[in-house]
């Protein structure tokens, strides 16, 4: 069935002298009309499918070596690595910023800290900047620290909000630093942890990572954690000028996880960004878009 539409009209006075001042109808002119009476077209394939040319040799061999040890690792005997020692050991009486690779396990020291204080009847905070992040943590520590022990503060979520742990994004922290300030009220955390603290440079929000860290109270003891965050001595200076608290600086060692960028053409072939001598992959170079050619005209 078809919608109903209505029509409005403008009201313009016009300006022939000859009318005596009375109005005209007119309708806007706004291309409606014309997109009815129109025909739709309907777009192309997103994409044309082609039959994967044959690989060469040397191609072969680049992707063998690109997929070679891709897997699943054997089980070991779980041992922490020397920096998650150290910052374990720096954060019973100093804060600590931690940058380390993806998959170096940072998470890891703010488990065991946190396993240390629910044991001491203590209270912490695990904040997030994403929505997303912080549920996955909430699930995460649920089924490790149990759900009894563990709530959730985001602007969609409130639950079990007097837990001894509190996974929330930075903006809830933030305001509950506000709210203690404004009522004169003491902020029930003994440890804070501010997870992807790079987010502290960023142009929108960054704001509200340094009111997180000027506001929270001096006894409260912050693990800032990051894979990206640079310049961390300069950071950790500031935290210290602002605080009035010593920083501890802990960096870990080559990642972990191994990366490997590869580039998959449109005919299903699987090529190395980069070459045998570390390089970018020359046989990338077919797939760059044509340049425009651009002429120019000559001043007579």
């Amino acid at each position: 069935m078809r919608p109903q539409t209505t029509n409005i009209s403008v009201m313009t006075r016009s300006r022939n002298k000859g009318s005596g001042g009375k109005y005209r109808s007119r309708r806007p002119n706004d291309g409606r009309n014309k997109e009815r009476k129109g025909k739709r077209s309907f777009a192309g394939e997103s994409s044309v499918r082609t039959e994967p040319r044959p690989q060469t040799p040397q191609q072969l061999r680049a992707v063998e070596r690109l997929l070679s040890g891709i897997g699943v690792p054997p089980q070991q005997p779980f041992k922490p690595d020397d920096f998650q020692v150290e910052a374990l050991a720096a954060i019973e009486h100093e804060d600590v910023l931690v940058t380390a690779p993806t998959g170096s396990g940072k998470t890891w020291i703010a488990r065991e800290e946190i396993r240390r204080l629910l044991a001491a009847g203590k209270r912490a905070w695990y904040t997030t900047p994403l929505k997303a992040l912080t549920n996955s943590k909430y699930a995460e520590f649920s089924d490790e620290f149990g759900a009894e022990n563990v709530g959730i503060l985001t602007g969609d979520r409130k639950e079990n909000s007097s837990a001894p742990l509190i996974v929330g994004t930075t903006e809830i922290y933030r305001n509950l630093l506000f709210d203690a300030m404004r009522n004169g009220e003491d902020v029930e955390a003994d440890f804070v942890i501010l997870d992807e603290a790079h987010y502290l440079a960023d142009q929108e929000r960054g704001h509200v990572w340094e009111e997180a860290i000027i506001l929270s109270p001096k006894r409260i003891r912050l693990l800032l954690l990051s894979a990206t965050v640079g310049r961390a001595e300069e950071f950790a200076a500031w935290i210290e000028e602002v605080r009035g608290t010593t920083v501890r600086v802990i960096k870990a060692g080559p990642r972990p996880v191994e990366l490997r960028a590869a580039y998959l053409s449109a005919d299903l072939q699987l090529f190395p960004l980069l070459g045998d001598d570390g390089k970018f992959n020359r046989d990338l170079e077919q797939f760059a878009p044509a340049r425009p050619r651009t002429h120019f005209r000559r001043r007579r």
